[in-house]
């Protein structure tokens, strides 16, 4: 039987501490070591007891969060994951954290209504538990110089499955669909880092919050040579450019005579999440067939697994982040499993192989 992960609890607000204890608490897998009202509480806890997960939130008396995780993730590394109120300067701290070494993101629960408590409740614990496992390691910081981030549907509650779709116009456009959960906030950004301006068009899910995906699409976008952007409903899918699925929305491929485009939709949690890689994937599969490249990378669960096995048998080539390179094995092992995946590959080979003629 395995031991429960610790985890401490670090927010000013008395009522988010209790309600995230109760939350925590509720999973049999978890247990709440203590809770903390800012970073300096939190290290003679942390001094007393080693607490398998940390959660952190940014906004703090005395010590603001982000510099706390940098000092955790520098001197004593331990999976962290940020519980943040969604405003705007809370999203680019909240992708600033990633970069720091959080290995999640997720919404501070709000006490509105019975289901955003739930999938509060889901999501909160999954992310715990998908940071104890995750490979932490310690980061070196260098400052900038002036200048001159429980109900478990299938994707058939958005997409029912079907066959591809072969009545449509020929086209030679190829459309890459990736999918991402712990840990993928880095590794998409070294893929998509690594494409040329005359990539093949791009979709991608990343399980994150609401806004948090504005603040991590524009962060791409300024780094990448190929445009990034939060998708929108009818986008269309082009070359040189990634869409990125925005927050607490499902996304899925759709085609128009030879022009594939987006439809971003509300809908029921698919694997927990939403937005969800099966879904993405599914209409990924019915929609463009052989003339997609299906990319499972790094994150905890099962989401992408099967629709990964959808767009193979649809005649995609279909990619699985390899165990070494990932944070999380979750998925992508997962998929291999399946025997969804014609390639197992490290991260730093993924780019080059989609652009690879077939």
């Amino acid at each position: 039987m395995q031991p429960k992960l610790k985890v401490l609890i670090i927010d000013d607000s008395a009522v988010v501490r209790q309600t995230l204890s109760h939350i925590i608490s509720s999973d049999p897998d978890l247990e709440v070591m203590a809770t903390a009202s800012d970073p300096f509480f939190a290290a003679k806890k942390i001094a007393e007891n080693v607490p398998d997960v940390i959660t952190l939130d940014v906004e703090m008396p005395r010590m603001d969060g982000l510099t706390f995780l940098k000092k955790i993730m520098s001197q004593h590394p331990i999976p962290v994951v940020i519980i943040s109120s969604l405003t705007e300067t809370g999203t680019e701290s909240g992708i600033r954290a990633l970069e720091y070494g959080a290995v999640d993101i997720i919404t501070k629960p709000q006490m509105n209504t019975k289901q955003f408590i739930e999938e509060s409740r889901i999501r909160i614990c999954d992310a715990i538990k998908a940071a104890g496992g995750a490979k932490i390691t310690r980061r070196r910081f260098v400052e900038p110089q002036a200048m001159v981030v429980e109900p478990k549907f299938s994707a058939d509650v958005v997409l029912p499955k079907g066959s591809p779709i072969h009545s449509m116009l020929k086209t030679t456009e190829i459309v890459v669909a990736v999918g991402a959960s712990t840990g993928g906030t880095e590794a998409i950004s070294l893929f998509l880092q690594a494409l040329p301006p005359d990539c093949p068009g791009i979709v991608i899910v990343q399980h994150m919050p609401e806004k948090f995906t504005t603040s991590f699409a524009n962060r791409l976008n300024e780094i990448c040579k190929i445009t990034v952007r939060e998708a929108k409903d009818g986008d269309t899918v082009i070359r040189g450019q990634a869409l990125i699925a925005p927050g607490n929305y499902h996304m899925l491929l759709k085609r128009s005579g030879a022009k594939y485009y987006v439809e971003v939709t509300e809908g029921s949690l698919v694997n927990r999440h939403r937005p969800s890689v099966d879904v993405l994937f599914r209409s990924t599969a019915r929609f463009a067939g052989s003339n997609a490249i299906g990319i499972l990378m790094t994150g905890m669960g099962d989401d992408g697994a099967r629709g990964l096995l959808e767009m193979k048998e649809a005649g995609a080539r279909t990619v699985a982040q390899d165990e070494k390179s990932c944070v999380v094995f979750g998925m992508p092992k997962e998929a291999i499993k399946l025997g969804a995946a014609d390639k197992v590959l490290p991260l730093e080979s993924i780019a080059a192989y989609i652009l690879k003629p077939y």
